[in-house]
């Protein structure tokens, strides 16, 4: 099977950039799910033939909840899922708690990011759809977590091997030969951003995909 690859759209990308970037990764890429700017939700889930993920969920629900994205808002219009607890977008532990909970019972899958072991330790508890292990200080470097901390990756994997979670990590991967080390280490896919979002990139960012479908 095809490693699973999230390409977070980050803010690199919006309106019809971002669409034109999901249609990408979909010729490439059958097994992946792109998580792409808030207000482009809506379009990019009813053009494109892939799970479309939000960036980031809030538990609150729907009524007086100002400000807050709630998960049935974004389930109204075709939503599949979300990333959680992005380095950029850290969450307390309540709060990652509170929203797998809500997400869990409307069937709304949350990749939940772990910048530690210890930390995704705590995750897999909360039974989330997958866990994203990151490093925060290799992320957009182009140094791979797979290759830098490669003894880490193995330890996260190991710890999800038997559970009905999918191992995810990311960090610095910018190549093919990058996911097929993260595989061989036990993870089923990968989170990626800079390597394929980034506007300096589409050249290099069609070649990482091209690379990708051809693995395995």
């Amino acid at each position: 099977m095809k490693p699973l690859v999230v390409v977070n759209f980050k803010n690199y990308v919006s309106g019809k950039d971002a669409l034109d970037l999901a249609r990408k990764v979909e010729i490439y890429c059958g097994n992946a799910i792109v998580a792409v700017p808030f207000l482009d939700i809506k379009e990019i889930a009813s053009q494109v033939n892939l799970p479309v993920y939000a960036q980031h969920i809030d538990y609150f629900e729907q009524g007086r909840s100002t400000g807050y994205i709630t998960p049935e808002s974004l389930l109204n219009v075709g939503v599949a899922g979300s990333l959680l607890n992005h380095s950029e977008h850290k969450l307390s532990f309540t709060s990652i708690k509170k929203t797998i909970d809500r997400c869990n019972k409307l069937n709304l899958k949350l990749i939940v990011c772990a910048s530690t072991l210890k930390d995704a330790q705590k995750i897999i508890g909360l039974k989330p759809y997958a866990i994203a292990f990151e490093d925060p200080k290799l992320i957009a470097t182009g140094n791979s977590i797979a290759k830098y901390d490669s003894s880490a990756v193995s330890s996260f994997a190991k710890m999800l091997e038997g559970i009905n979670i999918i191992p995810l990590c990311g960090a610095g991967i910018s190549s093919a030969e990058d996911v097929a080390k993260a595989v061989i280490l036990g993870c089923k896919g990968v989170l990626v951003s800079s390597a394929v979002a980034h506007p300096s990139v589409p050249q290099e960012g069609e070649k990482f995909l091209k690379e990708i479908s051809q693995l395995f």
